[in-house]
């Protein structure tokens, strides 16, 4: 699976070149399905009118409305009461998941009881494109600061897909806590690897690489 992990969506044209490379060709000849499903677990987003923004590709949530051949709805709450046959070729066949933002670890825990965490490493030309919660959810941790829903383990962990963190919304004027040096704060008590990002950054996972490509501001917090 190629990421593209972003704090605010593919908010000005490097993010939205780098989003060209990982896919190899326009949009337009692309099939994506997007997942809200973070959403309903954050206070301060769904459900309710924000989901159904960031399902339209309202302003605000550049990431739907970019031009895609198609684009379908993966609710993951609702996989486990159906058969895998009936939504597995549904994914497989998409060139890319759009994913929301909202609470990583409601995001992360319905990845696992969904089945799809099962099937992400099958996805190999697969382009995962997350927002701020979406990117959060493939690290190995949040921190305690982003945790907001609880899981059943009681702790801060995520997918782990890639092996640094991720603080997103750096320096957002609707985020005044969001500063370098909470991020700094943040980053200390994670014990790895980790990168604050601005809503005009995004990082780029292909091949065992890994990219920042940036308009704005960032920082890698060893």
């Amino acid at each position: 699976m190629k990421l593209l992990l972003t704090s605010g969506g593919v908010t000005n044209p490097t993010i939205r070149a780098a989003l060209d490379g990982l896919l190899g060709r326009p949009v337009e000849e692309c099939t994506a399905l997007c997942i809200p499903t973070a959403m309903y677990g954050h206070p301060w987003v769904g459900p309710g009118v924000k989901a159904r923004e960031f399902v339209l590709g309202e302003p605000g949530n550049p990431m739907v409305q970019l031009g895609w051949r198609s684009v379908g709805l993966l609710e993951l709450t609702a996989l486990p009461s159906l058969p895998a046959e009936r939504w597995e070729p549904v994914v497989r066949e998409a060139d890319v998941l759009l994913v929301s933002g909202g609470d990583a670890l409601y995001l992360s825990h319905w990845v696992h009881e969904s089945g799809l965490g099962d099937l992400l490493p099958s996805l190999e030309d697969t382009v995962w494109v997350g927002m701020s919660a979406g990117s959060m959810v493939m690290t190995p941790r949040v921190g305690d600061e982003f945790v907001g829903w609880r899981p059943p383990a009681g702790d801060d962990r995520a997918l782990g897909l890639v092996d640094f963190s991720i603080f997103p919304h750096l320096d957002h004027p609707e985020l005044p806590t969001n500063t370098l040096a909470a991020a700094e704060t943040w980053a200390a008590r994670l014990g790895g690897p980790a990168y604050a990002v601005d809503d005009d950054t995004a990082i780029v996972v292909a091949d065992g690489e890994v990219e920042v490509v940036s308009e704005g501001t960032w920082k890698l917090l060893a």
